[in-house]
């Protein structure tokens, strides 16, 4: 169910998700998670990869819906909120 925002939050929200979509961290990810796809793709076929995502936290292809639930160690806090925290430290 999505957010029930005014039009005037849902405008801000939009421009900051774009701004943080377009950051040079995600488009060096997005890179990097496509170059990985294209290589897998050649090598094992597209139908392996159908819903999944590389995950940068574990360094290999994951479900997508794991993967956008935070992919953190067992001893560390999951979500992006707390994977910012930890690299900035």
């Amino acid at each position: 169910m999505p957010q029930k925002l005014s039009p005037k939050a849902a405008a801000a929200k939009k421009k900051r998700d774009l701004a943080a979509a377009n950051s040079d961290d995600r488009k060096a990810k997005r890179a990097d998670s496509q170059k990985k796809r294209r290589a897998a793709t050649k090598k094992y076929g597209a139908n392996w990869l159908i819903g999944k995502d590389y995950d940068h936290n574990t360094g290999r292809f994951t479900s997508s819906s794991h993967n956008r639930g935070g992919t953190q160690h067992k001893s560390k806090k999951d979500g992006t909120k707390a994977e910012k925290k930890q690299s900035k430290k």
